[in-house]
């Protein structure tokens, strides 16, 4: 993110009184060469805590005014940390929000698991809803991206009390919280052969199911390189080819019969080295047991899923941000994009020219589009502005 995508006087943050605190998943890193300018900047600006519950903990970073009982909370996909909503703790803390972005369960600080039933859709937002009443806050806009879209699409579904609105990044509502088997639904054939790609671009996820450990295995191989080959910008030219996660199970693998990430530039239009150090080191901590085990519970989150009330029926205001060149969640090309239509009463639909990691891709865009979005449909809970100062995002 540029020094112009976010204006913000310190000013700002000494009116709204809040102590900034920092721990180790932060001061870890000060010392990493090549630092982009922006890294110190941002960290002095988040505060860090634990909510520890009978059942869970969960960490969290949180920026804005702790006296708000609205907030904005984000939260992470596969596989991810909370500092993948960096830019926008940032930038809507500037505005006025109170905003939030925990770990998952079984990512960064929060607990981890040794079952895959402990990462079924109902425990998780049942941390949700444990980590807003522990901060005081009554009601939420819940972003989401990746596997948090589910999380925010079943917060809104099951507890629709709890939301001012809902937003979701690349993944739209009523497909992934139903499992791989919604998912093939909406599969292009034209693309995807039936006979040599039975799940299409989710063959990747059937991997997961028969061969679990596998795909854990060569993950961990090496992280580094795996973070710096998953988390990359979209590619224009892969439209109307099969994506590499179409191969993962013919090829026996995510990297082949190496069973090792290959060793690739990083793309620093997502991560920037000192955002690298800090995944290769929640992960090699946690491992990735707990977050491939959101793959794990397919018949355990139907079953949640069909529990919605009003029948899955969305009041609220709804936001959906598709990414051009996702291939993956492929909003664009096919009909995936058709469920939440007809089950939302409230619908924005706006798409970015980013692959599927838009947060970072497109950082300036994405808080651009949701500012917007808010100031438009969830006006009672855009942030107090201090007098004579400028808070814009431009």
């Amino acid at each position: 993110m540029k020094r112009r995508n976010i204006l913000m006087s310190a000013g700002a943050f000494a009116t709204m009184g809040a102590t900034f605190l920092l721990d180790s998943q932060l001061k870890a890193h000060e010392k990493i060469e090549n630092q982009n300018q922006h890294f110190g900047r941002m960290k002095q600006y988040i505060r860090t805590g634990y909510v520890r519950t009978a059942r869970h903990k969960s960490f969290y970073l949180e920026a804005g005014p702790r006296r708000h009982r609205s907030a904005i909370v984000f939260v992470h996909g596969w596989p991810e940390i909370s500092w993948a909503w960096r830019n926008q703790l940032v930038a809507f803390s500037s505005l006025g929000f109170r905003v939030v972005a925990p770990d998952l369960r079984g990512c960064g600080q929060s607990n981890l698991y040794s079952t895959h039933s402990a990462y079924a859709q109902r425990e998780i937002v049942q941390d949700m809803l444990e980590l807003v009443d522990s901060l005081d806050i009554d009601r939420a806009i819940w972003v989401g991206h990746d596997w948090g879209a589910p999380v925010v699409w079943n917060i809104a579904s099951h507890h629709p009390n709890r939301c001012h609105g809902v937003v979701a990044l690349t993944v739209p509502y009523d497909t992934l919280e139903r499992g791989v088997e919604r998912l093939r639904e909406f599969i292009d054939r034209t693309v995807y052969p039936e006979i040599q790609f039975p799940y299409g671009q989710y063959e990747y996820y059937k991997f997961y199911q028969e061969n679990f450990d596998i795909a854990t295995q060569d993950f961990e191989a090496n992280i580094e390189n795996t973070f710096k080959i998953l988390l990359r910008r979209g590619d224009p030219a892969q439209a109307g080819k099969p994506f590499p996660t179409a191969f993962v199970r013919l090829q026996g693998g995510w990297f082949g019969p190496t069973r090792v990430a290959p060793d690739v530039p990083l793309d620093t239009s997502i991560l920037t080295p000192s955002d690298l150090a800090i995944y290769v080191d929640a992960y090699q901590r946690t491992g990735f047991v707990g977050v491939n085990s959101l793959y794990m519970n397919d018949a355990n989150n139907l079953v949640y899923a069909n529990e919605a009330m009003n029948n899955g029926i969305l009041k609220m205001p709804v936001l959906f941000l598709a990414g051009t060149y996702d291939y993956i969640n492929d909003t664009v090309r096919t009909n995936l994009i058709n469920p939440m239509k007809k089950k939302c009463r409230r619908l924005t639909i706006n798409q970015i020219d980013s692959g599927h990691w838009m947060q970072h891709e497109r950082a300036e865009e994405v808080n651009k589009l949701l500012s917007r979005w808010i100031a438009i449909n969830c006006p009672s809970i855009w942030g107090r502005y201090s007098a004579g100062e400028t808070h814009l995002i431009s």
